[in-house]
């Protein structure tokens, strides 16, 4: 029984560890543009040259 002074203190440090890192995430704004960046993976960034024969 004397681990769960330890145990406790600890999970909610990591709980709250979590939610400070979840909230850093929100307010710099990762999450904002989902669809665009799963949309950008299809499109090459140059178009290719072509080598000549």
């Amino acid at each position: 029984m004397d681990v769960l002074l330890y145990l406790i203190p600890v999970s909610l440090l990591l709980g709250l560890l979590g939610l400070v890192a979840f909230l850093w995430a929100l307010r710099s704004r990762q999450y904002d543009d989902l669809d665009g960046a799963a949309a950008r993976i299809l499109f090459d960034d140059k178009p290719r040259k072509e080598t000549p024969p």
